[in-house]
C-alpha cells in the first residue's frame, strides 16, 4: 500500500518502510539547509551601495561562536525535519533556528563593516534566504500538521510580527543595507506605504460596494449574469500595465474637460488610473463568488424561510448572505492579495506605492532598494491571506 494513503497522514509525512522513518518534505528541507550553510554565501559585502558585491560564507561573515550557533541550530532543524514526527517538536526546532539565524545576519553587518565606514553595504545572500525559506517551510508544515484553529493561527501571526518588530526596533538589523536604505527614506517609505494601502484597500472597498449588489442581481437574473460575467472575465485577461495605460487616455481627457475632476485628483497619470484599474480587476472575483455563494444556499432552507413568512429582503439578509459569506470572503481574499501585488505596478504611471522603491532600485542597480519595496509588499499580502483565511474559517463556524 502506498504510504501516502494511510488515514491521518499528511502527504509530506514519514515513509512507512520497515526500519525507516524519513519525512519526505523534511528531506527537501534538510537539503536546502545543507546547501545554505555549506555551499551558499551567507551575506554579500559591497564597498558602497552600487558596486558589485563579494560573497562571504557563514564562517567568514560572523564570529566563530555565532557561526557555530547558527550551524548547530540549522543542523538541529534539519534532523527534526527528517526524522521527528511530533509537530510541536518540529515547530520548536524551526522556531529556534529562526531565532538564531535572523539576528545573525544583522550581526554579520556589524562584524564585516570596518569601524567608522558609512559606505559599506552588507546584504543577506543566497545562503541566508535559503535557510530562512527552509525554516519557514518547516514552520508552515508543523502548523499545518497541528491543524490550528483560526484564532490560534492569528496568534501565531501576531507572535511572528512581534518577533520581526523586536528585531527592527532593537537595532539588531540596523547594519544591513536595506535598513540603511530605509533610514535615508523613512518619510517617503511611510508615505508610499499609505498610498499602497489606499490603492489596495480603496479599490477593494469600491469593488465590494459595486460587486456585492451586482452579484446579487446576477444571481437573481440569469440573463444579466450571462452578459456581465463574460465582460468581467475579459477585463481579467488584460495585462495590468496595459490596462493602466488604456485608462490614462479617458481619465486625462476627463481631467482636462471637467475642472471638478482635476480638483478631486483625477488625472491621466498618478493614482486615479491605478485605482480604477484595480477596481476593475476586483469585480470578477467578488461578483463571481457572490453568485456562487448564493447559488450554494440549499433551496430547502430558502423555501423554509419563505414558509415562515420572511420577505425577500429578510431572506437575503438573514439567510442567504450569511450562508454565502464564506464563499464571498474567499473572493475578497483573492482580491486583496491580488491588489496588494498589482499596486506595485502603479508606480510606473506615477501612482506611488511600494513599487516606487522597486523601480528606483532597478534603475539604480540597487538591489536593497528593490527589497525595500518588495519585502513589505510580500509581508502585507501574506498577512492579509492569513487574516482572511481565519475569517473564512470563523464564518464557516470553525473555532
Amino acid at each position: 500500500m502506498n504510504p501516502t494513503t494511510f488515514p491521518g497522514r499528511a502527504l509530506g509525512e514519514a515513509s512507512s518502510r520497515p526500519g525507516l522513518s524519513v519525512d519526505r518534505l523534511g528531506g527537501v528541507i534538510a537539503v536546502l539547509i545543507g546547501i545554505a550553510v555549506f555551499a551558499a554565501p551567507f551575506v554579500t559585502y559591497r564597498a558602497n551601495r552600487i558596486v558589485a558585491g563579494e560573497a562571504r560564507m557563514l564562517v567568514e561573515a560572523v564570529s566563530p561562536i555565532l557561526a557555530g550557533a547558527v550551524l548547530a541550530a540549522a543542523l538541529l532543524a534539519a534532523v527534526a525535519a527528517v526524522v521527528v514526527q511530533q509537530p510541536w517538536l518540529r515547530l520548536g526546532a524551526a522556531a529556534l533556528g529562526l531565532m538564531v539565524v535572523t539576528p545573525s545576519v544583522g550581526a554579520a553587518a556589524w562584524f564585516l563593516t570596518p569601524p567608522g565606514n558609512t559606505f559599506a553595504r552588507i546584504s543577506p545572500a543566497l545562503g541566508f534566504w535559503l535557510l530562512a525559506l527552509a525554516l519557514g517551510l518547516l514552520v508552515a508544515d508543523s502548523l499545518t500538521r497541528l491543524r490550528l484553529g483560526p484564532w490560534a493561527r492569528l496568534a501565531a501571526l501576531a507572535v511572528a510580527a512581534a518577533f520581526v518588530a523586536l528585531l527592527v526596533l532593537s537595532g539588531a538589523w540596523n547594519g544591513l543595507s536595506i535598513l540603511k536604505e530605509y533610514a535615508t527614506r523613512a518619510d517617503g517609505f511611510w508615505r508610499e506605504a499609505r498610498q499602497h494601502l489606499f490603492l489596495a484597500l480603496g479599490s477593494l472597498l469600491a469593488a465590494c460596494l459595486v460587486g456585492l449588489p451586482l452579484g446579487i442581481l446576477c444571481h437573481r437574473a440569469p440573463r444579466l449574469r450571462a452578459a456581465i460575467l463574460p465582460v468581467l472575465s475579459i477585463v481579467q485577461t488584460i495585462p495590468s500595465i496595459a490596462l493602466f495605460g488604456i485608462l490614462m487616455v479617458p481619465l486625462g481627457y476627463l481631467a482636462a474637460t471637467v475642472p471638478l475632476a482635476a480638483e478631486v485628483g483625477i488625472r491621466g497619470i498618478g493614482g486615479a488610473p491605478a485605482l480604477v484599474a484595480l477596481f476593475l480587476y476586483s469585480l470578477l472575483p467578488i461578483v463571481g463568488n457572490t453568485v456562487v455563494g448564493l447559488a450554494q444556499v440549499p433551496a430547502a432552507v430558502v423555501e423554509a424561510a419563505r414558509g415562515m413568512g420572511l420577505s425577500d429582503r429578510q431572506r437575503l439578509t438573514q439567510i442567504e448572505l450569511p450562508l454565502a459569506l464564506p464563499v464571498i470572503l474567499t473572493g475578497i481574499r483573492i482580491v486583496l492579495v491580488q491588489n496588494l501585488g498589482l499596486a506595485t505596478v502603479a508606480a510606473l504611471i506615477g501612482g506611488g506605492g511600494f513599487g516606487t522603491f522597486v523601480f528606483q532600485g532597478i534603475g539604480q542597480t540597487a538591489i536593497d532598494l528593490v527589497l525595500l519595496g518588495a519585502i513589505p509588499t510580500v509581508a502585507l499580502a501574506f498577512t492579509a491571506a492569513v487574516i482572511l483565511d481565519a475569517a473564512i474559517d470563523l464564518a464557516n463556524g470553525h473555532d
